[in-house]
């Protein structure tokens, strides 16, 4: 029985995660999790599974949830989440937050010496030294959840072979038809209309501006310890290879499936063991099938590029980046700037950063901080009406 602590179980992530913890109650065990402004989705959740511990975004509904379920105690804020996180009674922290947010509690968790099955990107994004440094500390393991790095920890598991390449498959989101100058109308509507995966609207929209896989590639770096040189993106639109390791005879190996993340979830959920994933559709080999694979044009897909740099200089610029696309998304979501504004800001953001000479969780704070009130300024002066 593996007992868990699960942020963000509102999203879509945390949403198959309950799913895969309700199918199989003999194996796991959820003593508490995190909803933020989803309070229906906590009462929805707390109606089905006994946790004591909650936590929400806002006060107001800490108290109301504490009015319904007088024998749970209820957290909130920033402040709420680390508090969660530093409870005793479960084993592994589920990271499944989206955005800045999650890097905090993930580095608290290591300190407690919880195990860590990480959904949130941006823990490696924007702290990637610091937290692989604090994990091999306290030996603590962490294990992806998402799906081309679950594709790559299957594939390298039990390996004495050295690694030469790591290939991500990208499916290339909403607009992987369009030429660059067809992006000059598109909207965030068009961007949700995602062709493979069903995802949150922040993951869905950096999938179509391909900085959701610029952001893996950071991940794949911190997670496996390969150099940016020998992880390559690989354009493949049907999304059925998750991702291949090439080892130093040319073998390449692969991991398929088809587009459900309760497949990789789970695994980090059971790992080592392998378990029945209910009521998951399976590959049909009787069936034919195609796979495309192509390169990735970096002059189209320029945030892809832009992202690779900033994870090969280092240092803060990961965290710049990550703190503009932020807000960037979030200004694009809401009909506030065009693709190509939302292009703008990224590339403006990371021309006015400075590194730092010392990178701490502190240090990354005020970059994440500094390049937030950065870039919500330069769209306020530059684009909003």
């Amino acid at each position: 029985m593996k007992r868990f602590c699960l942020l963000g179980a509102s999203g879509s992530i945390g949403t198959q995660s309950i799913d895969c913890i309700l199918n199989h109650p003999d194996l796991f065990q959820l003593t508490a999790f995190s909803v933020g402004k989803r309070v229906n989705k906590g009462i929805e959740i707390l109606d089905k599974i006994p946790v004591k511990y909650v936590c929400v975004s806002r006060k107001e509904d800490a108290d109301y949830l504490a009015s319904l379920y007088p024998d749970i105690t209820v957290f909130y804020g920033d402040e709420g989440l680390l508090e969660l996180v530093k409870l005793d009674g479960y084993d592994v922290l589920i990271n499944a937050l989206v955005g800045y947010v999650g890097l905090a509690p993930t580095a608290l968790a290591i300190e407690c010496h919880k195990e860590i099955a990480l959904a949130n990107k941006e823990t490696l994004v924007v702290g990637g030294e610091v937290i692989m440094n604090l994990a091999k500390e306290n030996n603590v393991s962490i294990v992806p959840i998402d799906s081309e790095h679950s594709a790559i920890f299957q594939c390298i598991l039990n390996q004495p072979n050295k690694v030469d390449n790591l290939y991500i498959t990208a499916s290339g989101g909403a607009f992987r038809n369009l030429s660059y100058e067809q992006l000059a109308d598109v909207t965030a509507a068009d961007a949700l209309k995602h062709p493979n995966w069903s995802m949150g609207d922040k993951i869905t929209i950096d999938s179509a501006t391909m900085v959701n896989k610029g952001f893996e590639i950071m991940e794949a770096h911190w997670l496996f310890d390969v150099d940016y040189d020998h992880i390559i993106p690989v354009l493949h639109p049907q999304s059925i290879v998750h991702s291949m390791v090439q080892f130093e005879d040319g073998a390449v190996l692969a991991q398929l499936g088809v587009a459900d993340m309760r497949l990789p979830i789970q695994f980090a959920l059971t790992y080592p063991k392998r378990f029945e994933v209910v009521g998951e559709a399976r590959l049909d080999f009787k069936q034919a099938m195609d796979l495309n694979f192509a390169p990735i044009d970096m002059k189209r897909f320029q945030l892809l590029a832009l992202c690779i740099d900033c994870g090969r200089k280092g240092n803060v610029y990961p965290c710049a980046l990550n703190a503009a696309n932020e807000v960037a998304n979030k200004a694009f979501r809401d009909g506030l700037i065009t693709y190509y504004q939302l292009e703008e800001v990224l590339f403006t953001a990371i021309t006015q950063t400075k590194p730092q000479e010392c990178v701490t969780l502190t240090t990354l704070q005020q970059c994440h901080q500094e390049t937030t009130a950065f870039a919500m300024q330069y769209i306020k002066e530059n684009f909003e009406c």
